[in-house]
């Protein structure tokens, strides 16, 4: 499953935050005092965290590992078990030295790693196509309800559950061209996921704990080249949580949130579209955005990795059922300032605007 959540991952690790650490490390990460914010910590010491759908080090994911494990978390992950070993490797063999350095400049530990395919609740769900396939021999269990009673046998009960993953097989499909399977598809790994990691994770989990997840604005606007049936999965995505905010508090006291985040390169946004030496989709998004959104700066992964850190923090301890959109502001504009229709009219702000039509 080619994890795309939400399909505009980022390469830059860079943080504005400041950090102060404490000895000692944790299992899985070093523990650390919390993520300073003007004075106020965000604090996760002593909590456990699951982020499921992180198989490198250049997305969303794995930023939001980072600040998880900067607040004082005990964190691991879910990876899609065909990638597992590369991951595996890479992270051995140090190769991701450099992206294990938190913002202080200590190091974390490696996070534990366990085989997640999101796409199958229980094992009599998996076919035998996929039983016997060798991209998935020996990595054990790795469907969503083993996953959550083995990690709850590893670490008791959790606090934080991180969903950061999904797949389109058909994302460079219109949605007029879309087949009902690959429509299908996208639902099933991209918000189905989601409901699953919940209904399995919640019994696992502490009272006041949080439930995170990544979608994206085409959840809600037209994304003219996100096809597949990808707008319709993170439109579901985010109507579930809305619900689940309400069964989630009400029958275990957790909160859940999403985060809409906006365009940032990755490899699985690099790979929606763009022959090799071409500029990709994920680029002319990232340009427009840069011209139109209200923030003229670039967005990082950082920092949807920090506000994932403070809405999984008890900072948040009254926010659950939210969309809180990360993306430079690009979400509120209803027209592109850049666009060629504009071109000769003479905006009347008293004021430089960088990017207007001359």
């Amino acid at each position: 499953m080619l994890s795309l959540a939400p399909l505009f991952f980022g390469f830059a690790m860079r943080s504005p935050t400041t950090i102060h650490t404490t000895m000692g490390a944790a299992v899985g990460v070093q523990r650390s005092a919390g993520v300073q914010l003007s004075g106020l910590p965000i604090d996760c010491k002593g909590k456990v965290a699951f982020v499921a759908g992180v198989a490198d080090s250049s997305g969303y994911g794995w930023s939001i590992v980072k600040h998880l494990a900067a607040a004082g978390a005990t964190v691991v992950v879910g990876t899609w078990p065909p990638v597992l070993g590369i991951f595996e490797k890479s992270l051995k063999s140090g190769k991701l030295d450099e992206d294990l350095i938190l913002p202080d400049g200590t190091k974390m530990d490696p996070p534990k790693i366990y085989a997640l395919d999101a796409t199958f609740d229980y094992p009599e769900d998996v076919p035998e196509d996929v039983k016997t396939n060798k991209r998935y021999a020996g990595v054990g269990s790795y469907t969503i309800s083993e996953v959550a009673d083995q990690v709850a046998k590893d670490y008791g009960k959790i606090d934080i559950l991180v969903h950061s993953l999904a797949n389109g097989p058909e994302v460079q499909k219109p949605l007029m061209q879309v087949s009902r399977n690959g429509y299908l598809a996208a639902s099933s790994a991209s918000a189905y996921s989601m409901v699953s990691l919940a209904q399995k994770f919640g019994p696992h989990m502490n009272k006041g704990g949080a439930i995170l997840a990544l979608s994206f604005v085409a959840a809600e606007r037209v994304v003219p080249g996100y096809g597949g049936g990808m707008s319709s999965a993170k439109s579901q995505l985010e109507s579930d949580m809305r619900v689940l905010s309400f069964e989630l508090g009400r029958a275990y006291g957790l909160r859940i949130n999403t985060i809409s985040a906006g365009a940032l390169k990755s490899r699985a946004a690099s790979a929606i579209g763009g022959a090799r030496g071409e500029k990709t989709y994920i680029e002319y998004c990232i340009d427009y955005s840069e011209a139109n959104a209200p923030l003229q700066r670039t967005l990082e992964a950082d920092d949807v990795g920090a506000a994932a850190a403070f809405l999984c923090s008890p900072l948040a301890a009254a926010i659950t059922g939210v969309n809180l959109y990360v993306d430079n502001g690009i979400q509120v504009m209803a027209a592109s300032i850049d666009a060629a229709s504009f071109q000769g009219y003479k905006f009347s702000y008293p004021f430089d605007t960088p990017g207007m039509p001359k």
